[in-house]
Order: C-alpha cells, then sequence, then structure tokens
C-alpha cells in the first residue's frame, strides 16, 4: 500500500512563518536598543566639545578620533587612561586566575580527599556566599592596611580571589565525574595532583573558561573595593577613572575625552567575550560534562 504524505496546512506554515519574522524584528530592536547608546558615546568621542554640547548633536563621527582617543590614552583628564586599563587589567586577570585556582584546589579537596570536618569545611564556605565584599569590607580594609598593601595590586587583588560560588560549581561538577577514573588512576600509581593535572583540569576546560569570563568582568567592574585603598592617582583603575573625570562645581566636562576612555574601557571586556565564546557557552549549557 503506498504510503501519501499529508500535506500542511497553508494557515500553519503561514504562522510559523509570521512568528520567525516577528521573533527576528523583536531581535533587531532589542539589538538597536542596547547599540545606540554605545554609537553615540562612540560618535562623542570623535567630534569636539561644542559639537556636544551645541544640540543637535552629530550621529555620525566626525574626524577628530586619532586626537581624541591619543589625548585620553596619554594624557587623561587625572591620569593616563593607558595606565588606568593597565591597572584594571592587572587586577581582573589577578582576580580571575586567583578564583579560579583555589576554586579548583578547595573543590577538589572537598570532593577526593576524606579527612574530619569535610562536610562542615564545604558547608563554611558556602555561608561565605551571604557575605558579600560591601558587608565585610571594613575589617579587610584593616587587615591590608596592616600588612602595608594599599596602593599595591596584592592589596587590589587578594582580598578579591576566594570564590565559594565557582568552589561550589566545581564541586557540583567534580561530584559527576565516575569514581571508576580515580580508581583507575590509583592502579596505574598516580598521586592525587597528578591525577588532578592530567584528568580533572582538562575536563574542567569548559567549566573554567565560562568561570573566567564572568570573573574577569567581575574584576574589571569593580568600584568600591578599589576606591577605597588606593589613594595614588596611579594606582586608579579604569572604572575609577570614567568617575573622577565628571567635574564637581562649575568646571566644565572633558566630553570627547570622556567618552573616549568609556569605549576604551568596554574593548578588553568585550574581547575577552568574544575569544572565549565557544567556550563560554559549551561551559554553561553542555550536558555531556
Amino acid at each position: 500500500m503506498a504510503k501519501h504524505h499529508q500535506e500542511p496546512a497553508p494557515g500553519m506554515v503561514e504562522k510559523k512563518g509570521s512568528s520567525l519574522w516577528l521573533t527576528h524584528v523583536l531581535m533587531v530592536l532589542g539589538i538597536l536598543v542596547i547599540f545606540f547608546p554605545i554609537w553615540l558615546a562612540f560618535v562623542a568621542s570623535t567630534v569636539t566639545q561644542p559639537q556636544i554640547v551645541s544640540p543637535p548633536m552629530p550621529l555620525l563621527p566626525g574626524d577628530h578620533f586619532i586626537e581624541n582617543y591619543t589625548r585620553a590614552l596619554f594624557s587623561g583628564v587625572n591620569v593616563p587612561v593607558a595606565t588606568m586599563l593597565l591597572n584594571s587589567l592587572i587586577m581582573a586577570l589577578g582576580i580571575a586566575v586567583g578564583k579560579i585556582v583555589i576554586s579548583l584546589l578547595s573543590a577538589f579537596a572537598v570532593v577526593y580527599f576524606n579527612f574530619p570536618g569535610r562536610k562542615m569545611f564545604f558547608w563554611m564556605i558556602f555561608i561565605t556566599l551571604m557575605l558579600p565584599v560591601e558587608v565585610r569590607i571594613v575589617p579587610t580594609y584593616e587587615v591590608v592596611a596592616g600588612f602595608g598593601m594599599l596602593n599595591s595590586y596584592s592589596g587590589l587583588i587578594f582580598p578579591l580571589i576566594a570564590s565559594a560560588t565557582a568552589t561550589f560549581l566545581f564541586r557540583q561538577f567534580f561530584m559527576t565525574i565516575p569514581d571508576e577514573l580515580a580508581e583507575a588512576a590509583r592502579v596505574d600509581g598516580a598521586g592525587p595532583m597528578r591525577f588532578f593535572v592530567d584528568i580533572i583540569l582538562p575536563m574542567s576546560r569548559t567549566n573554567i573558561a565560562a568561570l573566567f569570563v564572568i570573573l574577569f568582568i567581575y574584576g574589571w567592574n569593580q568600584y568600591l573595593w578599589p576606591l577605597l585603598i588606593t589613594t595614588e592617582p596611579d594606582m586608579n583603575t579604569i572604572v575609577m577613572g570614567i568617575k573622577q573625570m565628571f567635574p564637581s562645581g562649575d568646571d566644565t566636562a572633558d566630553w570627547p575625552v570622556i567618552m573616549a576612555t568609556s569605549i576604551l574601557a568596554m574593548i578588553p571586556p568585550v574581547i575577552v567575550v568574544v575569544s572565549m565564546q565557544k567556550l563560554f557557552i559549551r561551559g554553561l549549557v553542555d550536558s555531556e560534562k
């Protein structure tokens, strides 16, 4: 008996096509809404001060791109933006790498080592999620000042490198790894650290990439902690620098330099996200971990 394929109803095809078209329109509108302020900031960074303060503001880039960005990078308002970008980059990399290393080792110890109070120590780490930096900032500042780490990269990085969230995520992932792998490594004579380096780390690659992106942006956007422990302008981060560029009183803001600084501040996080996009997505949604 011949099989006859049932043709879909025309209305169903049209409905699916119209829904797809509407979805794309909404997506494009959302992108435009998000992108338009960034475009305005870029345009403002390529024109002169009178063109910005005299309405209407131009919507196309001007011919002062090189001049404004050179002034921002090497002169700035208080500190050259290049110095602040370097400070933020060192801080963000230090926080991201430090959090990942400490979290990997602590999660590995909690999962693969039997010692008294193992669960208690894990829950003590987990409870610190209830204590954000703002709650413990005064005693943390006293400790950092006591060790003489004010106005230093170590003072910017070390108090922020412990992460209960990353420890919890790595613990949950390690618990999904079959016990047979640990047994096989033990039979082959591999010690704990050999098992960690040769087996655990390669399997955690996508998780590490996903966390690195999140933690780098977390470190890059820090404002309150650097504001407290840095008093020398040369140690300012880029987020602090943008805030300090806005004048107080009757002073006039140098809007082209401020907008150029804002655009430059977006570039490193965008580079990290774009360059690690595939690993980042796999680390979040991969079901075969």
